[in-house]
């Protein structure tokens, strides 16, 4: 089901939420303290104050620390991971590159180092 979002969402605390660390989601609605966000073919609700909410899809990776109780992410990736802005999926990093092609769907992106998602320094 493609979903068109006039807003996209992100968390931006850690929590019991369903959504993944680092991935933009459709936004559907926002409504008093909470925001509607499309996860996994689904509309699921999330406290405002849980996500980060933007206009646009951003078109930069997000740089992931790695959660302390990670187990579907690879402890060879290290203490940091990238999410890809367009279709969410997950990759090591290797160095600090300004870019990266995301090996599900192809599309190449700055990576976001300026920024520091969830308390990364």
């Amino acid at each position: 089901m493609m979903v068109t979002a006039v807003n996209w969402a992100r968390l931006k605390v850690d929590g019991p939420y369903r959504l993944r660390r680092g991935a933009w989601y459709a936004v559907r609605a926002v409504a008093n303290d909470e925001v509607l966000v499309h996860v996994s073919g689904k509309w699921v609700r999330v406290p405002w104050p849980a996500v980060e909410v933007t206009e646009s899809l951003p078109s930069r990776w997000t740089v992931v620390p790695r959660p302390a109780n990670a187990v579907m992410i690879p402890a060879s990736w290290g203490a940091h991971y990238a999410v890809c802005p367009r279709c969410r999926h997950r990759a090591p990093l290797q160095g600090r590159p300004e870019t990266m092609q995301c090996p599900r769907c192809g599309k190449l992106s700055p990576v976001a180092w300026d920024e520091a998602y969830l308390g990364r320094k």
